[in-house]
């Protein structure tokens, strides 16, 4: 294995251990990772880390990089998703000091680190391989 597909196969295992670990704290009472966001987008962002790990493995440098890049998007949309969710949570509170203080409440957690750092390792290792250019052969005399 070359040192980017080692790097991209370390990047998209990342992503899959991200996907456990706590993003959000609801009013200091318990975690939520990925699944308790949303389980169908989980599952899709776990296929996508599936895909890459064994297109890395396999040296599928097009495929590695198309699933880097996809998982990259996911995550982005993942946590935009999470902020407007989180301003939207207590929206339905006619008090705004109340709604706010709720809202303050909860809090976002070190997983999302490790979620962004999958995805950008692994682009990294996708778009570090040397391209294959054409070599010409020695002219004979």
């Amino acid at each position: 294995m070359r040192l980017s597909s080692i790097l991209s196969f370390v990047g998209f295992v990342l992503l899959f251990a991200g996907t456990y670990c706590p993003l959000l704290r609801p009013l200091g009472l318990f975690n939520w990772d990925v699944y308790q966001l949303n389980q169908p987008y989980g599952l899709v962002i776990l296929l996508v880390a599936v895909v890459g790990v064994l297109a890395s493995f396999l040296n599928q440098r097009k495929l590695t990089r198309v699933a880097a890049l996809a998982s990259l998007l996911l995550v982005v949309v993942l946590l935009a998703a999470a902020i407007f969710k989180v301003e939207t949570a207590f929206s339905f509170i006619p008090f705004k000091k109340f709604d706010s203080f709720l809202t303050r409440h909860i809090k976002f957690k070190w997983g999302w680190l490790v979620l962004f750092a999958g995805p950008v390792l692994a682009l990294a290792g996708a778009l570090s391989g040397k391209p294959k250019g054409f070599v010409a052969p020695p002219e004979a005399v």
